[in-house]
């Protein structure tokens, strides 16, 4: 892994080192990662990167500079959630799903807190809600659809399988939606998305529909879902599906999501033999990006 400052100067992080996915928890003062062979979560302090550049801390520069989280391997996904003063990481691995939760000073590290194994389907994403503030659910995405876990009583039920799609499912994003108590969601599948509630109900007689199946979809900060096609980048609003603007490529490629980060989108091409470029996109205040 490799920083780069304002002035184009690339500094070297971290080598030899295969990363899935990651994500920058400032407050916490780490970068949490699913990386490496095994697919571990491994997270980094950001006082040993940032000393990695400047040099200037020789205290932190003998410390190890990252841990494990629990003896995990094989991870698939996972999400951060915050509620109120708790952060929860929720944790897919092949047939599990794991929950833990942060755990300040003087532990300050994140511990287990709820583990559900054998699930009836192998996760591939994973998100995790609070019910009217009080349950707790578990909401993961498979090959066969979308499902929950009731993680006070670890019961395991389907909330919407695609029937109308023979093959196996390839599930993109789980989105709540704003001011529904965590109770109800846009559920991004193959080329389409659907309004449905935790119970499995549908609220809208709304289908999303993607001018192209996307290879990677996100949801940012404007409560718009974003959609990378191979011919074109779609945006659209999470609550109506319609959509609010389109980018075209200048050639088809294969793009995928990595963070949003103040008022930027970045992403990354696809490309076999494991090189990629990475790319960003500028947020203003009108929600209309700059590429």
């Amino acid at each position: 892994m490799q920083m780069k400052n304002g002035q184009g100067k690339v500094y070297p992080l971290i080598n030899s080192r295969r990363f899935q996915q990651m994500d920058v928890l400032e407050g916490l003062n780490l970068l949490i990662t699913i990386s490496g062979k095994k697919n571990k979560v491994r997270v980094y302090y950001l006082a040993w990167l940032r000393n990695k550049i400047l040099h200037n801390d020789p205290e932190v520069e003998k410390k190890q500079g990252w841990t494990t989280v629990g003896e995990m391997e094989g991870c698939v996904h996972y999400k951060v959630v915050k509620y109120e003063r708790i952060k929860f990481l929720v944790i897919a691995l092949k047939n599990a799903v794991e929950v833990y939760a942060w755990a300040p000073k003087p532990y300050h590290k994140f511990m287990a807190f709820k583990s559900f194994a054998d699930l009836p389907h192998r996760p591939v994403l994973v998100d995790l809600t609070v019910e009217e503030g009080q349950r707790l659910k578990v909401i993961y995405g498979s090959c066969a659809g979308f499902h929950a876990i009731d993680v006070d009583s670890g019961n395991n039920y389907d909330i919407y399988i695609p029937v109308h799609i023979q093959s196996h499912v390839t599930p993109h994003a789980i989105v709540f939606l704003p001011s529904s108590d965590g109770m109800e969601m846009l559920l991004c599948y193959e080329d389409e998305g659907v309004y449905v509630n935790t119970y499995g109900r549908i609220i809208k007689d709304v289908v999303l529909q993607w001018g192209e199946m996307p290879t990677s979809v996100a949801h940012i900060c404007s409560n718009q879902i974003m959609g990378w096609g191979e011919k074109a980048i779609e945006i659209r609003s999470v609550e109506t599906g319609h959509l609010d603007g389109v980018f075209m490529h200048k050639r088809a490629q294969r793009l995928k999501f990595l963070c949003e980060r103040n008022d930027k989108v970045f992403f990354a091409s696809v490309r076999s033999g494991g090189s990629s470029q990475v790319y960003f996109m500028t947020l203003n205040r009108n929600c209309i990006m700059n590429w």
